[in-house]
């Protein structure tokens, strides 16, 4: 079986831009997310329990796997009463 050694800018050069970008905006929020835990000091059992959510849910969000809703991303921006998204206007 013959294996093949790609970089990830060669893996990343043959992703299509709407999948760089949904990358690119998803790790966004995880970031965004996990900065605004840590600004408050919040593990995240404390989060889950905080908003009615599993720690595993939690776990799913700051790792960037997980394909967030409007409706998660304004609960959030609530919790925090912090924007997690700027709209643009």
């Amino acid at each position: 079986m013959k294996h093949t050694k790609m970089s990830l800018r060669e893996v990343a050069a043959k992703t299509s831009p709407q999948i760089q970008q949904e990358v690119e905006l998803t790790f966004s929020v995880s970031d965004r997310i996990y900065q605004l835990m840590l600004d408050r000091g919040l593990t995240r059992k404390q989060l889950a329990e905080a908003v009615g959510r599993r720690p595993s849910e939690v776990t799913k969000w700051l790792s960037g796997q997980h394909n967030f809703t409007l409706r998660t991303i304004a609960m959030l921006s609530s919790y925090f009463n912090a924007p997690i998204i700027e709209p643009v206007h």
